[in-house]
């Protein structure tokens, strides 16, 4: 895989030394400098992800660096420093194009997570997408692959919509590819050289995705020690990514359909009204409309965000496509692995186009990454793949349950048969639901357990939503206040 380059500017040796040390061993190239002058020269060289830099040199601007490298490079993620900067301060660095800014002195675990995100955002913008698989030793870049009819006609309408400011919603179940089609848009559009963010609506708590969006005012709630700019504002004049929409808490649909109507909003605990030019592109996995019979999700704001909708079909609807997005995946890990397999066998062809693939391309992906890693051969074979390779990992066939290619029904029978003729023998008008409620919160523990603790991680393992497993884990006596 890639290293990531990173680019250190401060004037204090001891602080770059211990970054370094930090990022380094982390993975990351690292190179540092003291000198402001030569900064730009060094960036040209160098070509880093991201770029830490001083809000303040003896005698030079760190604001007047930051507005210059935007100009050069406005993809560049950069996250800005700072020991003595007012909050004006941080925020002119975020419309100036800055990442996200840090106050000094910070904690190195805090620090190491904004770089990481700062670099995949960074990553996001700059990765191309294409439609056509790349060939051994192209340039990086990611694809979108299909020849089927299904694909061609999203093809088509990307390319009707992109460079229009028309707001999108992309449709389809998880791992079809919808943060893909997303970056095409963006890539072909005419916002193409202005920010692209993403954020994903499943993955952060309620309480926090709402200042996440639009910022927060310093002692707006607990927590909130200084002003923040929100991902709104910090996008504007580029294009937003809002992945799983369907998961927004209601009171944060309202703020979003504002700033669809008029482009404006407010951040948490102000009345000033902020102004934005955004294109926004959402994507969700649910069906919206029976979200809004739930009222779950807001009428207004869906007829807003569909003024187009592109639908997403799951692989198993276009298994014409399996072969090609094979081959693009076996010459990807080909390259990341230096391996060098060169076919693949036709029984384990005719694995592939039979499973059902519930997790889509990004399950197959995963399963090509796994064989070829663990394939000895120039050859890859069914042996290769454990969920093909038979019982108990076959995929179910006909209208049986299955998880991960197993068949619940068998699974279940054989686990749980020898003891319910035990329960069985009392007589209780409760037992049904106390003995599902009970094997529910057994699942959650397990999965809560698996993933220590992380509620988005096991919300995709249960294959629910967070906001429903943080339900059901309020109903168990699961969640913490």
């Amino acid at each position: 895989m890639k290293t990531s380059k990173i680019l250190i500017a401060d004037d204090s040796q001891d602080l770059l030394t211990i970054l370094a040390t930090c990022l380094k061993h982390e993975g990351c190239s690292v190179k540092t400098t003291t000198i402001p002058s030569g900064l730009i020269p060094l960036i040209e060289q160098e070509s880093p992800d991201l770029v830490l830099l001083d809000v303040r040199f003896d005698g030079v601007s760190g604001l007047d660096l930051l507005a210059e490298i935007k100009k050069k490079d406005p993809k560049l993620s950069i996250i800005m420093m700072t020991g003595q900067g007012t909050t004006q301060t941080a925020i002119e660095a975020m419309r100036l194009g800055a990442y996200d800014y840090v106050l000094k002195p910070f904690k190195l675990e805090e620090l190491i997570a904004l770089v990481k995100r700062a670099i995949d955002a960074g990553r996001l913008m700059k990765e191309s997408v294409s439609y056509q698989a790349p060939e051994k030793g192209s340039p990086e870049g990611v694809c979108i692959v299909g020849k089927s009819p299904e694909m061609l006609e999203i093809y088509k309408t990307i390319g009707k919509v992109a460079e229009s400011n028309a707001t999108v919603l992309i449709r389809g179940e998880s791992g079809t590819g919808k943060e893909l089609v997303a970056r095409a848009i963006y890539q072909n559009s005419s916002r193409k050289n202005k920010p692209f963010l993403a954020v994903n609506c499943a993955a952060i708590p309620d309480t926090l995705l709402e200042s996440e969006l639009f910022g927060h005012e310093k002692g707006a709630f607990t927590g909130a020690l200084h002003n923040r700019v929100g991902k709104f504002q910090q996008c504007n004049g580029g294009t937003f990514f809002l992945d799983e929409v369907g998961d927004m808490a209601l009171a944060t649909q309202a703020k979003v359909l504002r700033v669809l109507q008029e482009q404006i909003f407010s951040s948490v605990g102000s009345e000033t009204t902020v102004k934005v030019d955004v294109r926004l592109i959402a994507s969700t996995h649910k069906d919206l409309w029976k979200s809004i019979e739930k009222k779950e999700f807001r009428e207004d704001l869906y007829y807003r965000l569909k003024v187009v909708t592109i639908y997403l079909p799951p692989l198993r609807h276009r298994k014409d496509d399996i072969p090609l997005l094979t081959e693009y995946f076996v010459r990807k890990f080909n390259e990341v692995y230096k391996k060098d397999i060169k076919k693949i066998s036709p029984e384990l062809m005719e694995h592939l186009m039979s499973y059902a693939w519930p997790g889509n391309v990004r399950e197959l992906e995963n399963a090509i990454q796994t064989a070829v890693v663990m394939s000895k051969k120039d050859v890859l074979l069914a042996e290769n793949f454990p969920l093909l390779s038979g019982d108990p990992a076959a995929p179910s066939q006909g209208g049986v349950p299955s998880v991960g290619g197993h068949d619940c029904e068998t699974l279940l029978k054989n686990m749980l048969a020898p003891v319910l003729k035990s329960p069985l023998v009392a007589k209780d008008a409760a037992f049904f639901k106390n003995m599902a409620d009970g094997f529910d919160k057994l699942l959650i523990e397990a999965a809560l357990e698996k993933n220590q603790g992380n509620q988005l991680r096991s919300a995709e393992l249960l294959g629910i939503s967070r906001n429903t497993l943080r339900q059901r884990m309020k109903q168990y006596g699961l969640l913490s206040d």
